[in-house]
């Protein structure tokens, strides 16, 4: 497997100056992210499939080992701070378990008897999505754990850094990363680790641009859990409304930090309102607008939702 080979090229790497080395490993990080290019097409297709199943009640379920599944922990961990994703909807299935999380414990990555039983404890549905993550692509634990899961009916979705490999096979939707050697041969943190870090970062927010948990570049879903991002989403609101900043955050405090119910608010939709188009558009807010748009040709006169504060037509 070309991760696990000595490159010739770097034979000598621990004899080189540091500024030569620094420079080495900066030029293997470039090519770990021209290395995804390749792979869009099959990123771009798992992630519809699972956007798609996932629908109000799915979940994304994280499986690795070692490095990989630090990795994976990393993406999941994100995403109830930037796009409020429910914690009850992100699982990680981590080979030793929670303590891997910080910890190496490399021999637990062998464990197909411990894989199959975290995979059976998730009760894993046609809903769910399991995204495995190993740059060997035959780790058993990860790939026992994908091959169950798919057993359940989940989307799998299998990333790996080497062609041909068992993890791939087992996917419904592999993803193939072809970082190939590795500066330090075997050191998978470096070339595979940042390439699989930056597809799991395209998957987790392609769902959720697709969920409707981000409008006009915004992550619209935020919570506003402290000063920093309440000033944030009071700035959403504010540019989303088109109103000036006191108004948005009068918006933001009626709407209990929820930036598209400010959002509306500010723009003069009244709360009850705000509350049901938002929900008959799944909380979409580019469609909430189209709809309102709508709305407004169909009755132009006195139809339009009376502005308040200074915001005008969004």
């Amino acid at each position: 497997m070309a991760t696990e080979e000595v490159d010739p090229r770097f034979a000598d790497l621990d004899a080189w100056s540091l500024t030569s080395a620094m420079e080495a490993m900066w030029e293997g990080q470039l090519a770990a992210v021209a290395a995804i290019g390749h792979a869009l097409p099959a990123i771009t297709a798992a992630t519809e499939a699972a956007k798609a199943a996932l629908g109000d009640r799915g979940r994304v379920v994280y499986v690795g080992a070692g490095t990989s599944g630090r990795v994976a922990v990393q993406d999941g961990a994100e995403l109830m701070p930037t796009f409020a994703w429910p914690n009850e909807r992100v699982r990680f299935i981590v080979a030793g378990g929670d303590s891997a999380f910080v910890t190496s414990i490399e021999g637990a990555e062998d464990d197909v008897d411990d894989a199959v039983r975290q995979i059976n404890a998730a009760r894993l549905t046609a809903h769910d999505v399991v995204i495995a993550v190993a740059a060997s692509g035959t780790t058993p634990f990860t790939v026992a754990a994908l091959q169950q899961a798919g057993s359940f009916g989940a989307v799998t979705i299998g990333v790996a850094n080497n062609p041909g490999t068992a993890l791939l096979a087992s996917a419904k939707f592999p993803i193939l990363i072809e970082t190939g050697r590795e500066l330090i041969a075997g050191s998978t943190r470096m070339k595979a680790g940042t390439a699989q870090k930056i597809v799991l970062n395209l998957i987790s927010s392609g769902i959720m641009l697709r969920l409707g948990r981000v409008y006009r570049g915004m992550m619209v879903n935020m919570q506003p859990t402290n000063a920093k991002l309440k000033r944030r989403a009071e700035a959403m609101v504010a540019q989303i409304a088109h109103c000036d900043p006191s108004h948005a955050a009068r918006s933001l405090e009626q709407a209990e930090g929820d930036i598209k119910t400010a959002s509306l608010l500010a723009s003069g939709v009244d709360r009850a309102d705000a509350e049901t188009i938002l929900k008959n558009c799944d909380g979409n807010l580019r469609r909430v607008f189209a709809e309102l748009a709508k709305d407004r040709d169909r009755h132009p006169k006195g139809a339009a939702p009376r502005k308040q504060g200074g915001a005008v037509e969004p």
